[in-house]
């Protein structure tokens, strides 16, 4: 028997060409979030500099000079600078190490101890780096530790500042950077934060207590523990503070016959005592002496 000609197709061939449709559909369809999905980031090169700015939004390593401040000039906080280049020391070699949490009064040095301990040890190893990461983007930190994990080099990645004025969600995001889920956080990234509070608690939630559930409070608050190392920073008292400038003095050689009473006048203007107060004192005098300094 002979099919008849001109009749419909049969259902066989109608399902196939069914099946070729979907096909092109989806492959177009494919193609499309393709062109949509935003670019696997590239390998960074990170030999340009020893500092780096990590751009969150962009997924860029910045470089940034080397750091300029002498570790020396760091005065009246020996037992800090000890502990904190100790245990940088420590994971440049590769040795046991914890996170550290600089926390304390403003203007001490906390910052500035991080970035010229990191400049002095980096000196004696050449594969350490440091990325320093704003912390307004403390949500980007698991990524930035993902792309950092199993590079050769060593990263001491700095947030400056740290508070979660956001909330929970970024204590969330650096517990998640710190713990390192299943695998585990990155042998080779050390975090050092600066802070003025130990808990990283907001001012807001300090000072009148508006904390959205008990769950954020301890969200926030159990992140400090996540620190292996606390070193604290107390105000500087009179003599601390006039022993820094007398030192910076003889330095610099800046001695004027009522050094110490200028530098109290200066203090007080500022409305407190510190080792960056200290030494913007000098640079003023340095100044009106007309005396360079190194910064």
């Amino acid at each position: 028997m002979f099919a008849p000609s001109g009749g419909a197709a049969s259902p066989r061939i109608h399902g196939e060409v069914c099946v070729v449709k979907i096909k092109d559909q989806l492959a177009r369809i494919a193609e499309a979030l393709e062109r949509l999905a935003p670019a696997a980031a590239p390998e960074a090169d990170l030999s340009a500099a020893r500092l780096f700015r990590y751009e969150a939004g962009e997924a860029r390593f910045a470089p940034a000079p080397d750091y300029p401040l002498d570790i020396a000039l760091l005065v009246g906080v020996d037992r800090q600078k000890n502990r904190f280049a100790e245990n940088l020391s420590r994971f440049a070699r590769g040795l046991p190490f914890n996170h550290v949490l600089l926390w304390g009064s403003r203007g001490a040095g906390k910052s500035s101890i991080s970035k010229a301990a990191f400049m002095a040890c980096a000196r004696e190893n050449p594969a350490l780096r440091m990325v320093e990461i704003d912390r307004d983007e403390v949500t980007a930190l698991p990524g930035l530790f993902d792309r950092l994990r199993g590079r050769a080099e060593r990263f001491v990645v700095l947030c400056d500042d740290l508070s979660f004025e956001e909330g929970a969600s970024a204590a969330k995001s650096l517990k998640s950077a710190l713990e390192g889920g299943v695998a585990g956080p990155p042998e080779n990234v050390l975090f050092v934060a600066t802070s003025n509070r130990r808990h990283l608690m907001p001012r807001a939630h300090e000072d009148r207590g508006l904390i959205d559930s008990a769950e954020d409070a301890e969200e926030e608050v159990s992140v400090s523990d996540r620190f292996g190392l606390w070193i604290g920073f107390p105000p500087m008292d009179q003599n601390a503070y006039l022993a820094a400038v007398n030192i910076y003095a003889d330095r610099f050689d800046l001695r004027v016959e009522d050094l110490d009473r200028r530098a109290l006048q200066w203090a007080q203007l500022r409305g407190g005592r510190s080792g960056r107060v200290a030494w913007q004192f000098v640079r003023d005098l340095a100044g009106e002496l007309g005396r360079p300094l190194p910064l």
